[in-house]
């Protein structure tokens, strides 16, 4: 188990090193992203306007723009070990604290996105697999069907036309009470609960075709009981990979829902960093976002031999 523990940790590193390293080069290569570049943007605040040389070389030397590109990503990769993301361009604030202000309503939207999510989808992928073929499964497919095919962009706009602007029950944007938490987290979690939907119901279906739930129903237990306690046990650990995986892409910041309703979050700091030309801010939101996303799989990894032990034997 420790072992097991050890290696997933040692890729976990490798991946967050690798992802680091790709943003970083990616950002410095890219066409605009030079020291002429960021002072239009940031000190002078107008695109049009040429800088003076020696405004470019005081930026090139402040921010270590002269140095070869290779030394900028190791000195830069050996502050961010030290908790030292660098600074923002445009607030002159360090990265981190930038990020760690934004986190609260990240996290907020990502759980009660989740939150949605499970108590729509576990609930249909369950009754559609134990009605299987009947007129409740192919109207929970088909509700599956049609949330996976929306786009998140459109439906916000739908919530905030209907909702907002027709009835006036909830407020267009921004953060800061209950009644703005509603729209972005069902724009976000009505998505996520047709794939649970439809994911549920496919390792339902194979569950409860086991030898072992033929023995429970054989024993006389009643349905429920061998849906709560037999089946939905085995059944939820493919679902748990695909609610990781979404958990780490909430906590890493929805940029377009955020965007839309102005949410606080780390997906706005990422937009609002790339429109200013503000590479640290980049690349500090893209390195957290990598970390959230690699974390979360590797304790979902681990919570598997607590839903199976057949996979704690093995490991």
């Amino acid at each position: 188990m420790l072992k097991s523990i050890l290696k997933r940790l040692g890729i976990l590193i490798l991946v967050v090193v690798g992802a680091t390293a790709l943003v970083f080069f990616m950002l410095h290569y890219i066409p605009g992203e030079t020291p002429d570049v960021i002072a239009r943007y940031i000190f002078i605040g107008n695109i049009e306007i040429e800088p003076s040389n020696e405004d470019v070389a005081l930026i090139s030397q402040y921010y270590d723009l002269d140095k070869p590109l290779i030394v900028q990503y190791f000195s830069w990769l050996s502050e961010s070990l030290q908790g030292n993301l660098g600074t923002s361009y445009k607030t002159g604030q360090p990265v981190l604290d930038e990020i760690v202000i934004r986190l609260p309503a990240t996290i907020k939207l990502a759980v009660v996105s989740i939150l949605v999510s499970l108590i729509i989808g576990i609930p249909l992928g369950i009754v559609a697999a134990i009605k299987q073929n009947s007129i409740l499964d192919y109207v929970c497919s088909t509700g599956a069907v049609i949330g996976v095919s929306i786009p998140n962009f459109w439906l916000a706009l739908l919530l905030i036309l209907v909702f907002s602007i027709y009835l006036d029950l909830t407020p267009v944007m921004g953060s800061g009470s209950v009644e703005h938490l509603i729209l972005p987290s069902i724009t976000l979690g009505t998505g996520m609960a047709a794939v649970t939907a439809r994911l549920t119901r496919s390792s339902m279906l194979e569950v409860i075709r086991q030898d072992y739930v033929r023995t429970a129903r054989g024993k006389g237990l009643s349905e429920i009981t061998i849906v709560v306690r037999h089946a939905m046990k085995n059944a939820l650990i493919p679902v748990i990979t695909i609610i990781s995986l979404e958990m780490g892409h909430l906590l890493g910041g929805t940029v377009i829902v955020e965007t839309i309703f102005a949410w606080p979050g780390i997906g706005k700091l990422l937009i609002d960093a790339i429109s200013q030309r503000d590479l640290p801010v980049i690349q500090g939101c893209v390195v957290f976002m990598t970390i959230m996303y690699v974390s979360v799989n590797l304790i979902v990894d681990l919570s598997y031999s607590i839903l199976d032990p057949r996979i704690r034997y093995e490991m």
